[in-house]
């Protein structure tokens, strides 16, 4: 019997940790790498001096309890043009046991946007400008201990044309979310120790850098230049020892090197190992090793660094394109910006690796981080799973004056420093995107990188054919649609975007006669899942049309515009050329990329299988054409039980350079059942999908997307949890909008809005984990359907 309910809940989230209030957070800080996100109190819009903020009886300020990362406002799905700007301000008292008294103390922050001011006790230490790298702040000679201390980080995310991008959030293409919203460190070290790399200001220096030379299948030689910092008044011999250690914790190599330093003074220590039969990194075989540096002193161990790395040599040239440990690859990639709905920036290490997880599972080997650096988290996801990275400093249509340009060179400086260890990052975009650059800025900025990271392996890349090494032109940026297939400079180019502008300003002389009965806006690659297969088809066709036309040419490889949908800061819409939506859900271009993976091609099997995927929802009697997405060698179409030919992939004029043409099956009438695809390989089945008319709305079914992470407590991690209006036997209404309400039982909350509409039959909400492992109840309900649950575990 059908069942309909109204409810009214009220959810309570209470979050260990928060319990404390106004004390003091006490934990045990230990020597080496602390976290410092707990134990944060936040507030916004208040005009105090920081001497009146830092006075915990002051009733006037109401202090919200946090933990990072965390945004400063809980934004709209859509924010229109809107999006809050301000000043806020983060506080935290500690207390650090005496103890650590003469050692070295010192936070680092991966970032805070944009203007941020820290202060302790009261007394100003740090201004750092920009929110897309990290900074450091020594606080050894500030820091009290046995008592409490204040620290105070005010935060500014106003317009402001000196910190990069420089552009009005009004007129960019993006949004300058606030908040700390990435983690913040406590370093306790010796006052003999391995400097932070934004610690010291010292070029091709700072902390470790690790270079490789000599590699081969056979052997390679690691070098390690360890910047190291005597903050002591006499003179100190120290020992430098390394060891190689591969992903069974074997140590492979080792080796170890002795330094005097001189008393307040800094060396950079050099060191090498040598690696027999390494097992060098690729994007189809990302092996990776710890290197582990220890600092010895009369033989009592100071200090230990782990930094992962993976042995690898590339190179890019005009006439063999990119080749890795001396193999040719085509970049096949996207864009991403690291955006999230309603919290902006401040996503979890976790979540970052979630989208990782879904770029590779795409089959994509690369990815533009499009237009800023982004978190240390992601960079490792793209390392562990083996996505090349083009890197980027923040910019966007601007081009500021003497102190932007002296602002953004630092950044350059800062990203290299920061970035370098990774074996994923192969291009340093020290270009502003699409900026009206001098020609001295060019120049600075591509000599910036290669200063600080001199030797070979290292390419910078611009969107002005000029100074950099490699040219990374969007088609928009020409006369499309074949003029990148004509470059002859003796430069190597990548196409950095594609499949959205061209088709969106439609003055690409691209087809635009298929699907006739679509009006201009919807013949365009700006599509909501929401609006309809047709549309969703005629974006994929886009995609598949220009990726195409890319392979003809002489490009070392392209990035899609873009992976995920985001809000604009001058728009009143999202961006909606993503190949999944704001909430991580795929579209038909998704899979149309999915398909150009050659089957087996990575070690990691999950990324690599055979996929079919059937492009129509079979619910629409115009709607008669099919669209098989398949890697495999044929694929046989079943309508309602009766097989509709097996076919060879397509050989259309938007199919010639593809890895993997689609599958093109037209049907003479529609009649409501099941399609089944099944793809071939050598005469055999080796994958095979189905899509069933669906019937009458009945039920909610409910998931989340975890994509190779569980949600874990304590970190402040994100997932999103779905529900789908069903029918009885499962299957998604594609054209469903119902109102669904979800509700939490256990330690988690719901971020954002709630009830949300569905957008194509499935409607979404951000779940947000608490303090507390263990099992959680997500339930959904909605007028007229039986209600959905689900119980996820959240791990420790």
């Amino acid at each position: 019997m059908m069942r309909f309910r109204l409810k009214i809940v009220f959810v309570f989230v209470l979050c260990v940790g928060f319990l404390s209030c106004a004390q003091t957070h006490k934990r045990e800080y230990v020597k080496g790498r602390n976290s410092f996100n707990k134990g944060w109190e936040f507030v916004k819009d208040v005009n105090k001096s920081v001497d009146e903020l830092m006075n915990r009886k002051d009733k006037d300020v109401s202090w919200e309890k946090v933990s990072l990362p965390h945004t400063a406002n809980i934004e709209p799905l859509v924010i229109k043009g809107d999006q809050w700007q301000g000043t806020c301000f983060y506080r935290k008292y500690f207390s650090l046991p005496k103890d650590l008294s003469g050692k070295h103390l010192g936070l680092y922050f991966e970032g805070a946007m944009r203007v941020a001011e820290v202060f302790l006790n009261g007394k100003l230490l740090y201004t750092n400008l920009g929110g897309y790298l990290p900074f450091y702040v020594d606080i050894t000679k500030s820091v009290e201990f046995g008592v409490d201390n204040c620290l105070l980080v005010k935060l500014n995310n106003e317009d402001n044309p000196v910190v990069p991008p420089g552009k009005s959030l009004k007129v960019l293409d993006f949004n300058t979310y606030s908040g700390i919203y990435r983690n913040v460190w406590l370093d306790v070290k010796d006052p003999l120790h391995i400097s932070n790399e934004m610690e010291v200001n010292h070029i091709a220096a700072g902390g470790v850098f690790v270079t490789y030379s000599n590699v081969s299948e056979e052997s390679a030689k690691v070098h390690a230049q360890v910047d190291m910092k005597n903050d002591l008044a006499t003179e100190k011999e120290v020992e430098i020892q390394l060891e190689l250690i591969d992903e069974t914790k074997a140590v492979v190599g080792s080796s170890s090197q002795k330094q005097a330093l001189k008393a307040n003074s800094t060396a950079k220590v050099n060191t090498d190992i040598e690696v027999k039969q390494p097992k060098l990194w690729s994007p189809d075989s990302p092996s990776l090793y710890t290197l582990r540096i220890k600092v010895l002193l009369k033989g009592e161990e100071l200090e230990t660094k782990d930094v992962k790395i993976g042995i690898r040599t590339f190179s890019i040239t005009a006439q063999e394109g990119f080749t890795i440990n001396g193999n040719p690859l085509y970049l096949r990639g996207t864009n991403r910006h690291q955006e999230y709905p309603y919290v902006g920036y401040a996503i979890s290490d976790n979540a970052n690796y979630r989208d990782a997880w879904k770029i590779k599972m795409v089959g994509f080997n690369f990815v533009r981080l499009s237009h800023y650096p982004q978190s240390q988290a992601f960079l490792n996801a793209c390392d562990e799973l083996g996505i090349l990275v083009m890197d980027a400093i923040p910019g966007w249509q601007f081009f500021g004056n003497e102190e932007f340009q002296k602002n953004a060179i630092q950044d350059v400086r800062k990203m290299v420093r920061v970035d370098r260890n990774h074996p994923s990052v192969i291009m340093w975009e020290s270009s502003l995107n699409e900026s009206a650059m001098s020609q001295d800025f060019m120049e600075k900025s591509h000599e910036a990188v290669h200063e600080e990271f001199p030797g070979t392996d290292v390419y910078t890349c611009g969107w002005k054919d000029f100074a950099y090494d490699v040219f990374n032109p969007a088609r928009q940026h020409a006369k499309p649609p074949y003029y990148w297939n004509k470059y002859e400079k003796d430069k190597p180019f990548f196409i950095a975007e594609y499949g959205d502008w061209e088709y969106y300003a439609q003055n690409a002389g691209f087809n635009q006669k298929a699907f006739q009965d679509l009006s201009d806006e919807e013949r365009n690659s700006r599509q909501l899942r929401g609006f309809g297969q047709k549309r969703l088809a005629q974006q994929a066709l886009n995609y598949q049309e220009a990726h195409n036309s890319n392979l003809q040419g002489k490009a070392i490889g392209d990035a899609n515009w873009l992976m995920f949908d985001y809000n604009r800061g001058y728009a009143p819409d999202l961006e909606s050329s993503g190949i999944m939506d704001i909430f991580r859900l795929p579209k038909f271009a998704y899979y149309f990329y999915k398909s150009q993976t050659n089957i087996g091609e990575s070690k990691l099997k999950q990324f690599a299988e055979p996929i079919v995927a059937i492009a129509n929802y079979y619910n629409d009697p115009s709607f008669l054409n099919v669209k098989v997405y398949s890697n495999c060698e044929e694929v046989e179409l079943l309508v309602n039980g009766k097989s509709a030919g097996k076919q060879k992939p397509d050989q259309d004029k938007n199919s010639t350079h593809l890895a993997h043409p689609p599958f093109s099956f037209q049907l003479t009438s529609f009649t409501p059942g099941e399609l089944m695809a099944k793809g071939y390989v050598n005469g055999k089945v080796v994958s095979q999908a189905v899509q069933k008319t669906p019937g009458e709305a009945v039920a909610l079914k409910l998931w989340i997307d975890e994509s190779g992470k569980k949600l874990a407590s304590g970190c402040n991690d994100l997932v999103f949890a779905y529900a789908a209006v069903a029918d009885k036997e499962g299957n998604i209404l594609p054209l469903a909008e119902n109102s669904i309400q979800f509700m939490i039982d256990g330690g988690a909350e719901i971020i954002g809005a709630n009830p949300v509409d569905a957008e194509a039959g499935i409607a979404t909400v951000l779940l947000k984990a608490g303090d507390v492992s263990g099992n959680i109840k997500v339930t959904a309900v909605s007028d007229g359907l039986q209600e959905g649950t689900l119980e996820v575990h959240v791990e420790q």
